[in-house]
C-alpha cells in the first residue's frame, strides 16, 4: 500500500468540504509528491467517498426535504414548504451549474499544472472568503434566486484553487440566507453535480475491469480517509460557518497563494 495514495485520500477528504479547494489542492500535492500522472479512476474514487460522507451526513435533511417536495405535487399547500422550494432551487442551480462546468472543462484541462493560475484562483477564494464577513442575512428563503446565483458560483468552481463549498456557502449568504441555511443548500446543491461530473467524467474510462485496473495500490484505504475525514471538516466547517467564523480560510488561501506564485516566479 502506497503512503502517499492514502495521503492524497487525506487531502481530498480534509479539503473537498473546507473552503480552501480540493482539486487545487490535490493538483498541488500531486505535483509536490510526484503523482502528477494519477488517473482519473482514483480521482474518481475519492470524490465518490466524500460523496458517501456528504449522504450520511444530511441523511435526515435529504430525506425529509425530498418527501416535502415530493408532497407537494398533489398538495398545494405543500407547496409553500421548505423542501419545496429547496427541491425547485437545486433543480435550477444544477441546470445552471452543468452548462458552465462542461464549457469551462477544456480551459480547466489546458490550465491543468500552471502554478501561477492556481496560485491566483486560491487568492480569488481568500477574497471571497474575507467578504463574507461584511455580508448580511436576512434570513431570506431558499428560492429560485438563490438557486440560479449558486449553481453560477457552483460551475466557476471547476477551476482548481476556487472552493466550491465557499464560493456556493457565499452565494447564499450574498442572497440573504441564515449561515446555517447557507451551509446546508451548498452541500446538498452539491450532490447532484457531483453524481453528473462522476458519471460524465466515467464514460471515458471504459467498462469496469478497465476502471478497477487504473486504480493504484491502496485506493480502498485512501477511500475510507477520505470518507471518515470528509465528515470530521463538514462538522468542523458548519461550526465556523454558523459562528461566523470561517473567514479565517481565507489568511490561509492568501498565504498559499503567495508561496505558490512566489514559488512559479522563482521556477520561471
Amino acid at each position: 500500500m502506497s503512503i502517499g495514495v492514502v495521503f492524497l485520500g487525506l487531502v481530498q477528504g480534509v479539503t473537498e468540504f473546507l473552503p480552501v479547494s480540493s482539486s487545487g489542492h490535490l493538483a498541488l500535492a500531486k505535483a509536490i509528491f510526484g503523482y502528477g500522472d494519477m488517473s482519473l479512476a482514483f480521482d474518481l474514487t475519492l470524490h465518490v467517498a466524500t460523496l458517501l460522507a456528504v449522504f450520511l451526513y444530511f441523511f435526515r435533511d435529504i430525506a425529509s426535504l425530498l418527501i416535502e417536495w415530493v408532497y407537494g405535487f398533489f398538495n398545494s399547500n405543500a407547496r409553500r414548504w421548505t423542501g419545496w422550494r429547496f427541491g425547485w432551487a437545486v433543480i435550477l442551480g444544477t441546470l445552471v451549474t452543468g452548462p458552465i462546468g462542461i464549457l469551462l472543462k477544456p480551459l480547466v484541462e489546458g490550465i491543468s499544472g500552471n502554478m501561477m493560475i492556481l496560485g491566483v484562483d486560491f487568492l480569488i477564494t481568500g477574497g471571497l472568503l474575507l467578504s463574507s464577513r461584511y455580508l448580511e442575512s436576512d434570513f431570506s428563503s431558499v428560492g429560485v434566486r438563490s438557486g440560479i446565483v449558486a449553481g453560477l458560483f457552483q460551475g466557476l468552481a471547476v477551476l482548481p484553487g476556487v472552493s466550491r463549498s465557499g464560493s456556493t456557502i457565499w452565494a447564499g449568504l450574498f442572497c440573504g440566507m441564515s449561515r446555517d441555511e447557507a451551509f446546508r443548500f451548498s452541500f446538498l446543491l452539491s450532490i447532484p453535480a457531483i453524481i453528473g461530473a462522476s458519471i460524465y467524467e466515467a464514460k471515458d474510462l471504459g467498462g469496469f475491469e478497465e476502471f478497477m485496473s487504473a486504480l493504484p495500490s491502496g485506493w480502498f484505504y485512501a477511500s475510507c480517509v477520505a470518507f471518515v475525514s470528509g465528515l470530521v471538516s463538514l462538522s468542523l466547517l458548519r461550526k465556523l460557518v454558523t459562528g461566523d467564523r470561517w473567514w479565517v480560510f481565507s489568511l490561509y488561501c492568501a498565504a498559499l497563494a503567495c508561496v505558490i506564485v512566489i514559488y512559479s516566479l522563482i521556477g520561471a
